[in-house]
């Protein structure tokens, strides 16, 4: 396949439809809408403005932010100029930010939306020449809008060849400082093509942007969106998120685990799993029933569903298989610059397995199990992390950490990380992700964590969907149950001991999940080592009886 770069995309849509909207971006509840002529135009300014700095072609350049069309626009102008991003996620600690700036040896920050603008000040020095997109920020050297005024368009634009250097992506750090991933062109075009061929994506598409464009998943879909020359809805806050949904009507989605729980738990607080199985057991009141669920989400325009960037139990993807939102579950890395294995077109007979590859790489595994994958995708070097580099590569496979089985169909199951396994005291290995899948089947539970490294049997640490209804007699035997039925299917030094109720749910907020909403388990692990090395003789215990 040859592939095109970001600016040759964006030259094919200002030559076939200039005034047809790309961007729409919510402020103060008014939509403001971008042209691909507009957008191009913007870009060269800004193009300009970065290049009167006196940078060499090749200079890093950061976008710090929330999702918003001057994230896109910047993005753009970079190419334009001849210099590589350097995504950084909006939610990172002052910590990551100050690493990422040095690491990368940022020539200058671009810096928009934010809930933590304290972080964001600490960790800039004022010798580092930063842009303040049109929003409220931290003070700032100069304002995009300002540069927009002041700059003419550049007019020779940086012609990108498709081996350079795209962009430097670092990884969301679930363990351990972020590695800087460096994606050529080449890397993110074989990815956006073969999605735009596989979906058979079209300029009459529309997508929503939310998850965080400094993550590969959003990253890849802006990528898509250049290569099909579709519209791109932006959602304001976390409060208007529906609102936005509703407005943009999309014609596919994209989500995570984390949101599809959440999801479905906004369903189950307002009827419960009784009434939901008599409905789906009724073939006209199921139509019915999904259709204004579909409709209440702003999502019954959409043509199809995928989850990505975390495992998800195969018991969510059923539910939403009954209520005609059949979810394509995916797979990829950054190192692999975004999707790599889909389950699409879906069949349901693949629900609990990623599908197959992308034509754009090679899969196999290891004798251990691990995912080996190579191919226009993956990426080639860490940044400045040689030997990083020469570890994660054997005879020209990128061992990808993630362990896998392959049926005969050549589908692809997640059955866990490698450094996610942990051995008991009895000396055995246990991998928890099959087992926090079999327990949530119980719909009473929203996130699950299972640990046991050196314990006598392993515990599963839980977050329930209802908080406030957490004690209820019948809430807690139907956990009891689930345990039980759960243990029947395992063997004995896989069986759980207890179910730990956890006092509040993990959130990005308190460092429980990466940015891309997987856990942290190392740090969860540690959060409740404590209570965990104790005996119990319960099934269901309660963190708050724990002090």
């Amino acid at each position: 396949m040859e592939y095109l770069t970001p600016l040759q995309n964006l030259k094919n849509n200002i030559s076939r439809h200039p005034n047809k909207i790309f961007l729409h971006q919510p402020v103060n509840r008014q939509w403001q809408e971008f042209s691909w002529a507009d957008v191009d135009h913007q870009a060269r300014c800004i193009a300009a403005a970065l290049k009167s700095q006196g940078f060499e072609s090749g200079a890093k350049i950061g976008i710090l932010s929330k999702n918003c069309a001057q994230w896109v626009i910047t993005d753009l102008a970079i190419m334009m100029a001849g210099m590589i991003s350097v995504p950084i996620y909006p939610t990172a600690e002052q910590t990551n930010i100050s690493h990422i700036i040095k690491h990368a040896d940022l020539s200058a920050i671009f810096i928009g939306k934010l809930d933590n603008p304290e972080e964001v000040q600490s960790a800039i020095n004022d010798d580092l020449l930063s842009i303040a997109f049109p929003y409220p920020t931290p003070a700032t050297t100069v304002q995009f809008s300002d540069w927009l005024t002041e700059f003419e368009p550049l007019l020779n634009v940086h012609q990108n060849t498709i081996n350079e250097i795209a962009t430097i992506v670092y990884t969301s750090g679930s363990t351990g400082r972020p590695k800087g991933v460096v994606l050529s062109y080449k890397n993110m075009a074989s990815v956006a093509q073969n999605l735009v061929e596989l979906f058979k994506l079209s300029n009459n598409f529309r997508s929503i942007s939310y998850l965080p464009l400094a993550h590969i998943v959003e990253r890849s879909n802006g990528y898509v969106a250049l290569y099909a020359g579709f519209e791109v809805f932006f959602v304001e806050s976390l409060d208007t998120f529906i609102d936005d949904l509703q407005y943009a009507q999309p014609t596919g989605f994209i989500s995570v685990p984390r949101l599809w729980t959440i999801f479905q738990g906004n369903v189950l607080n307002k009827i419960s799993q009784n009434t939901i199985a008599v409905l789906l057991n009724i073939p006209l009141l199921k139509h019915l029933f999904a259709k204004k669920i579909r409709n209440a989400l702003g999502l019954n325009n959409a043509q199809w569903f995928v989850s990505g960037t975390a495992p998800i139990a195969l018991s969510l993807l059923h539910w939403y298989e009954k209520l005609n939102m059949p979810i394509s579950e995916g797979w990829g890395m950054t190192e692999t610059s975004g999707a790599s294995c889909l389950n699409y077109p879906f069949t349901k007979r693949g629900l609990g397995t990623i599908g197959k590859p992308l034509p754009c790489v090679e899969m196999t595994l290891s004798a251990e199990g691990e995912i080996l994958i190579r191919g226009d995708a993956v990426f080639t070097e860490y940044y400045l992390a040689p030997q990083a580099t020469e570890a994660s590569f054997s005879n020209g496979w990128f061992h990808t950490g993630d362990c896998a089985v392959v049926n005969g169909q050549g589908e692809y199951t997640i059955i866990g990380r490698i450094k996610d396994k942990f051995k008991t005291s009895k000396g055995k290995y246990v991998a928890p992700v099959p087992i926090e899948s079999l327990l949530c089947t119980n719909l009473d539970i929203e996130q699950v964590c299972l640990i046991g490294s050196g314990m006598k049997q392993p515990v599963a640490l839980i977050v329930l969907t209802a908080m406030k209804n957490k004690r209820d007699i019948e809430l807690v035997n139907r956990l009891k149950n689930t345990l039980s039925n759960v243990n029947a299917e395992l063997e004995s030094h896989q069986k759980i001991d207890y179910l730990l109720v956890c006092d509040e749910a993990w959130s990005v907020e308190n460092h429980l999940l990466t940015p891309s909403m997987k856990i942290k388990r190392n740090i969860i692990e540690k959060k409740y080592d404590a209570l965990t090395t104790k005996e119990f003789s319960d099934l269901v215990i309660y963190e708050e009886d724990m002090f």
